[in-house]
């Protein structure tokens, strides 16, 4: 069994559900499990009727939950920004960090950023505590591009690397014609200098979260049977293949009968198992209700993959 799993897909298709009726079901079986809620409009705690917080809390034995503040990990991801910005240029005094940081904090990616540091975070912190970590996502556009960050991030490292290197061969250049030149103040060597060096690690860490996603994760797409929802699966199926993310399962969610849409499924993504779920009409009222929801399939699948 992976240890990480996500659920996917649109808003109101019932991946808070899905996921809570398969952590609730594990955790039966005696899985030890952590849920986790990714989404900004939290709902796990109503699912589960209890009150879930950033940090993590007992739902039932064998079941823990939390729900991620994303405002936290922003300020948490600006604050290391600062201290690594602080110690790569201590020697220019005439950087405002206040100013810069205000912009950063409603820059494109920032959340994707805080998003990645909550999951790498939580991942290492807790994957020796349980068997399975479930994450429940936000809707598709911002979970596709916390899922891309690595492998895009990665690019713009390894070109910024490339870089670093062509200026540090030109300050050798200029050191052997001038020993003297004032602009070889600083460092001529990539193992001696700390920009290159933390490029460095900064594209291992992208290439950790990159292995995470693609080799130790199970992802399955929740879609419900509507015109909207069945592009969307399409879009997110896409989208992973160009990251090397592989798709484990889908979740064909709220569905009546079989008709032709459940058809047009699986001849879409013949090689992905399609487990289908009954329509629970009173809604989630206890802790206990998950167990109506028949994911037995879908726990076993994961548990052999």
């Amino acid at each position: 069994m992976k240890k990480l799993a996500f659920f996917l897909g649109k808003g109101g298709v019932g991946k808070t559900t899905l996921s809570s009726a398969t952590a609730y079901r594990l955790s039966a079986s005696g899985k030890r499990v952590l849920i986790c809620s990714l989404d900004p409009a939290h709902n796990l705690g109503d699912v589960f009727h209890t009150k879930l917080s950033n940090e993590k809390r007992p739902i039932r034995e064998n079941l823990d939950g939390m729900e991620i503040d994303l405002a936290e990990w922003v300020q948490r991801y600006l604050a290391e920004s600062r201290s690594e910005i602080q110690n790569a240029y201590r020697y220019n005094v005439v950087i405002d960090l206040n100013k810069y940081l205000d912009i950063m904090k409603y820059s494109p990616g920032t959340e994707e950023y805080a998003v990645l540091w909550a999951i790498e975070y939580i991942y290492k912190t807790y994957h020796e505590v349980y068997d399975i970590i479930i994450f429940d996502t936000p809707p598709t556009a911002l979970t596709l591009r916390f899922l891309a960050m690595p492998a895009i991030s990665s690019l713009w490292v390894k070109e910024l690397s490339n870089l670093r290197k062509t200026i540090l061969e030109k300050r050798r250049v200029l050191l052997k014609l001038n020993p003297e030149a004032n602009v070889l103040g600083g460092q001529v060597k990539k193992e001696e200098d700390p920009i290159y060096q933390k490029l460095g690690a900064i594209h291992k860490r992208l290439e950790y979260l990159q292995e995470l996603f693609s080799k130790e994760s199970y992802i399955s797409v929740v879609l419900n049977p509507d015109e909207l929802s069945f592009s969307e699966s399409l879009r997110i199926r896409d989208e992973l293949g160009k990251l090397d993310v592989p798709i484990a399962s889908l979740c064909y969610n709220k569905f009546f009968i079989d008709d032709s849409r459940g058809e047009r499924l699986r001849a879409t993504f013949k090689s992905i198992p399609i487990f289908t779920f009954n329509r629970l009409d009173e809604g989630i009222l206890v802790l206990d209700d998950l167990a109506k929801l028949e994911v037995s399939p879908l726990v076993h699948h994961m548990r052999s993959n």
